[in-house]
């Protein structure tokens, strides 16, 4: 699906990006990755982070991901200047004996966009998704004491539980726990 786009909220637009979409998109996405991280999102990588690393990243990890089929790309579109300012990623390529549950990965949210309500639309629209794929559960993990917590467990997901020391810091050598969520869909 190229582009397809999704119902619009106020001021952006929500559309699933297909793998053919991706290289006219990869400026954008590198752009939201990049500020994210350097703006102390921990979502794998640490700092240094260049332009560069974030353009890699959506070309050679996530790119043969989408193109597979084992991930799903979901992006907003800011309406007043045409650029994405923030992605999410369904993760479907699971086990033989998880087919009910897929992964939601790398919420992310460029600094300049938040406050608007993007990600909560994105997980909305990731959740009708995975229905969509027939999955009855997603899972997560998020850095413990990070601002997306909050979100997740007020849209409900529940925690699992907390994994002690899990990854570095984005600035530093500290280690960081994180948090393992999960939530329930009703599948119809």
């Amino acid at each position: 699906m190229t582009n397809a786009p999704i119902p619009p909220a106020s001021g952006f637009n929500l559309l699933r990006l297909d793998a053919a979409a991706m290289p006219d998109a990869l400026d954008d996405l590198a752009g939201i990755l990049h500020a994210c991280v350097n703006d102390g999102a921990a979502v794998s990588f640490i700092l240094p982070f260049g332009f560069e690393d974030a353009s890699a990243f959506w070309r050679d990890s996530i790119l043969p991901q989408v193109a597979s089929g084992a991930t799903i790309l979901l992006a907003a579109r800011d309406n007043a200047d045409g650029r994405l300012v923030g992605t999410i990623q369904l993760g479907i390529d699971t086990p033989a004996n998880q087919p009910h549950r897929a992964d939601l990965k790398k919420l992310l949210v460029h600094p300049r966009a938040r406050r608007r309500g993007i990600a909560r639309a994105l997980i909305t629209q990731l959740e009708n998704v995975a229905r969509a794929c027939g999955r009855s559960m997603i899972t997560l993990d998020t850095r413990t004491g990070d601002v997306a917590e909050p979100l997740y467990r007020a849209m409900g997901y529940e925690v699992a539980g907390i994994i002690p020391d899990y990854s570095l810091d984005v600035a530093s050598t500290r280690l960081d726990s994180t948090t393992v969520l999960f939530k329930r869909l009703n599948v119809k």
